[in-house]
């Protein structure tokens, strides 16, 4: 097997389109690694070598009439088991959806496609979505490459795991309450949640969703390297017509203001002395860069988070609530009934007062990034998590949840965040930090997360232990 499968997105696509190097070639040694670990971590549970090979000798084909190619032309990518692809079963880790058979593409993944990406396979995911962990009765229980005893994250673990490996150079996830940005942060990866309405999207395997999920559920990518995380939203970004709440909006926004808000404790959180000693760094970085960095206090979070909330489970109590029962998975059982304690049933009173509301606090969040453009805040108020705590107690699930206010809270008002990797300790504990900022201002927050980098730009695949 050679060693393609470790360069960047950015690396491969150059070496394609410039002959130096054949899209087969590289969808082989990325094949080579996803066989040679990921039975180690579970993370890639649809596999699709024939699919993929045929896709390479298709680019191959093109480049060799000299045809035009796409931006991502031959590299390895992988997809989540939540959204369809053609031919392939949408299980969203379920067994009652194994043979669900996406017979079109859901845009994003036809955004990939159409740029020339070779989707080598389908990652893992809870059941339903649901957690920041990633275990489900159907496809098993997805692994850190970095250290088997903390979570992957959820709900995109298995992407997170799989790209940290160097299975695929960029892999596609999904959020609604940090489903992107948590496993990034436990894999030691990159990863973005677009702005609500930048990334089409849309699953023809089921109706269209509820008002939670369509105003809240985003598509982004995860990488080792922010230009593959840049060039991942480029891609997925593009238009189509499919998805009504698409809006287009330019990919990057000018800004000369160069505040950054700093936040250790958002709401009163009770951040980990770890987590606030890697923002203080990252806020040293931006410092030394040229950007005033000013300790203030954010706008409250823990109202747009119980909001969130409420909308997150009026979508499960129309339908999907019965699923939970046949599906009879232990731990989405098990969640699911911690969220209805947090929540208790929510009537149509209570959802029509949270969209009301929600008007009123993303005004606030826009009065906020008038002065400073960027956020920067803990990803979660501790370290990645014991692996499987949140089923272990009630307590226990109340103790997550508590410490993932930022990653409930910011979907419902349809912010973009970018968790940028920092750092991995000694004991093989990644760290990092969440930048957040206006709808449509990702140019803002690639900005600062690559200052944070400095000269850190690609993070090396790990050897899954």
């Amino acid at each position: 097997m050679s060693d393609l499968w470790k360069l960047t997105a950015v690396e491969i696509a150059d070496l394609v389109a410039s002959k130096k190097v054949t899209a087969t070639e590289v969808t082989q040694s990325a094949l080579g690694r996803l066989e040679a670990v990921n039975s180690r971590i579970n993370a890639v549970v649809q596999h699709m070598p024939d699919e993929a090979l045929a896709t390479a000798r298709q680019i191959d084909e093109k480049i060799a009439r000299n045809e035009p190619v796409g931006l991502m032309a031959g590299v390895p990518v992988t997809t989540k088991v939540n959204v369809d692809q053609s031919g392939f079963a949408t299980t969203n880790g379920l067994r009652l959806q194994e043979n669900l058979i996406a017979e079109q593409d859901n845009p994003v993944v036809a955004n990939l496609k159409n740029a020339d990406a070779v989707i080598i396979g389908r990652t893992n995911t809870p059941a339903f979505s649901l957690r920041w962990f990633c275990r489900n009765s159907l496809h098993g229980h997805t692994l850190n490459p970095h250290n088997n005893a903390i979570t992957p994250g959820g709900s995109s673990g298995g992407c997170a795991s799989a790209t940290a490996s160097g299975i695929g150079a960029i892999g596609h996830g999904t959020d609604i309450a940090g489903s992107i940005r948590y496993p990034a942060y436990a894999c030691g990866i990159h990863g973005i949640r677009p702005s609500f309405g930048r990334v089409p999207a849309v699953n023809f395997t089921a109706p269209d969703r509820h008002l939670g999920g369509q105003i809240m559920a985003v598509s982004g990518p995860l990488a080792r390297s922010m230009e593959d995380v840049k060039l991942g939203y480029e891609v997925m970004s593009a238009h189509n017509h499919l998805d009504p709440w698409w809006t287009p909006a330019p990919l990057y926004q000018p800004t000369n203001n160069k505040n950054v808000a700093l936040d250790l404790t958002p709401s009163g959180l009770n951040t980990d002395p770890a987590v606030k000693e890697a923002l203080q760094q990252a806020a040293q970085k931006l410092e030394d860069a040229g950007f005033n960095v000013e300790e203030v206090k954010s706008p409250d979070l823990r109202e747009a988070g119980s909001l969130q909330a409420i909308l997150w489970l009026a979508e499960f109590q129309q339908g999907t609530a019965d699923m939970v029962a046949k599906e009879n998975d232990e731990d989405a059982v098990f969640v699911y009934e911690q969220m209805l304690r947090h929540c208790g049933e929510v009537s149509l009173e209570r959802m029509m007062k949270a969209i009301q509301r929600r008007v009123g606090l993303i005004r606030e969040w826009n009065i906020f990034f008038e002065k400073y453009p960027v956020l920067l805040c803990p990803v979660s108020a501790k370290p990645p998590f014991e692996d499987l705590v949140d089923v272990r107690s009630p307590a226990d699930f109340d103790d997550v949840f508590e410490a993932q206010l930022l990653q409930i809270a910011t979907p419902f008002c349809g912010l973009p965040g970018l968790v940028v990797s920092t750092s991995i300790s000694e004991d093989n504990i990644p760290m990092g930090v969440q930048l957040v900022s206006a709808r449509f201002n990702e140019a803002a927050l690639f900005n600062a997360g690559s200052v944070i980098l400095g000269t850190h730009k690609t993070i090396a695949p790990v050897n899954p232990v």
